[in-house]
């Protein structure tokens, strides 16, 4: 067979993810493994209980590709109560593959050829690769330390004829910073009498701290009526390799995103969905589960309060940023690895979250464990002076 000697590839600069490398390092290493982002404990038994109870009721085939009506039906009543805010479960709520794939399929419904999209640094790394894929061009808006707030005047700079979408995400991952109601009502100001369309990627919208309230799209009309709002099951209830997750937005915006998740996914695996629909009556399943990962947080920042990293408390996700400059003055990368090789605790450089690989001396690093593995983590990372 003759292969071509060269191949143009879509996205030249994109090499294997910095959590697949980290986590490979942590194996290799035998560290824990503080780095990708999922629980080390197990979902609830009772969740797994009603996995297998309608497999064996037989819903094992093919559901609708918006998803079945009992869980849209109940992700419905869920938004209203939480937000005051109403979609139809016929025609403005799909479930999706996960939340990435629910992010891929917006993407692409929308950003064509030449189309400008705003994306806050630093960003989750699924957000660039999809808007290229499609043509369009990321343009960058820096979040502003130390807490990683939006900078309204900046981003309004960056607003052009060719803008399509702005893409947010809060609580924010890699920061765990929440933007506000105050931020909220800005945005619904600079784009007023714009088209532009709002990402809005709430995966960790239970996860959230200090008595902070989740400030949802959903909850501002103005903004809702142009906006595609992204949630996840898998991060909600500790079953992330499960890939479930779901969309919600306005008929209009739901129609063209279907057009793609179709051709993408078709359907999403029917007895989780029968299983989450039923667990999801049990309410305190995710209104507690702030308070389940603040204790966690908390375990790990105050575990870490005599070291020498400077630390500002997440707010919200279950990740938590470690400013080592009063450690060392290396590259996160290669300090990120030496924690890894020398420390045994693994975790993610933050200067892999911006284009241009922005090193302000922080690590991230996931707290979503059980008590004894942050304890081991934190008597670890003491050792370091």
């Amino acid at each position: 067979m003759i292969y071509p000697n060269t191949i143009a590839s879509k996205l030249p600069n994109i090499g294997t993810t910095i959590f697949a490398i980290m986590s490979n390092l942590a194996d290799e290493h035998n560290a824990i493994n503080l780095s990708r982002g999922f629980p080390d404990f197990n979902c609830s038994k009772k969740l797994i209980s009603l996995v297998n109870k309608y497999m064996n009721k037989g819903y094992n085939q093919y559901c609708p590709i918006e998803g079945i009506m009992p869980l849209r039906e109940v992700i419905s009543r869920k938004t209203e109560e939480i937000y005051s805010a109403k979609y139809n479960p016929e025609t403005e709520i799909t479930i999706t593959s996960g939340a990435t794939e629910a992010i891929n399929a917006a993407i692409t419904a929308f950003v064509q050829d030449g189309d400008q999209v705003i994306v806050l640094e630093p960003a989750y790394d699924c957000y660039v690769p999809a808007i290229k894929l499609a043509g369009g061009q990321p343009i960058f808006s820096l979040l502003k330390e130390p807490d990683y707030h939006i900078d309204w005047e900046e981003l309004q700079k960056n607003i052009t004829p060719q803008t399509k979408m702005i893409i947010l995400n809060t609580p924010q991952n890699p920061t765990g910073a929440v933007f506000s109601a105050d931020d909220m009502e800005i945005l619904n100001r600079i784009i007023a009498g714009t088209n532009i369309i709002i990402l809005s990627d709430e995966v960790y919208e239970h996860i959230i701290f200090d008595d902070f309230e989740h400030q949802s799209i959903a909850r501002y009309p103005k903004l809702a009526e142009r906006s595609i709002i992204i949630s996840s099951f898998g991060k909600t209830f500790h079953v992330t390799g499960w890939r479930l997750g779901y969309c919600i937005a306005p008929e209009n915006l739901m129609k063209e995103f279907r057009k793609v998740h179709q051709f993408s996914m078709y359907t999403v695996n029917t007895p989780i969905q029968y299983a989450i629909a039923e667990y999801l009556n049990d309410k305190d399943e995710y209104l507690k589960l702030g308070n389940f990962f603040q204790q966690k947080r908390d375990v790990f920042i105050n575990g870490l309060k005599d070291s020498n990293f400077i630390i500002r408390p997440a707010l919200g996700t279950y990740f938590q940023l470690l400013d080592y400059s009063k450690i060392s003055d290396e590259k996160d990368t290669v300090f990120a690895e030496r924690l890894t090789k020398e420390f045994g605790v693994a975790s993610i450089p933050v200067s892999v979250f911006y284009h241009d690989k922005i090193d302000n001396k922080v690590l991230r690093f996931c707290f979503a464990k059980k008590n004894e593995t942050l304890e081991k983590a934190i008597e670890k990372l003491l050792k370091l002076k």
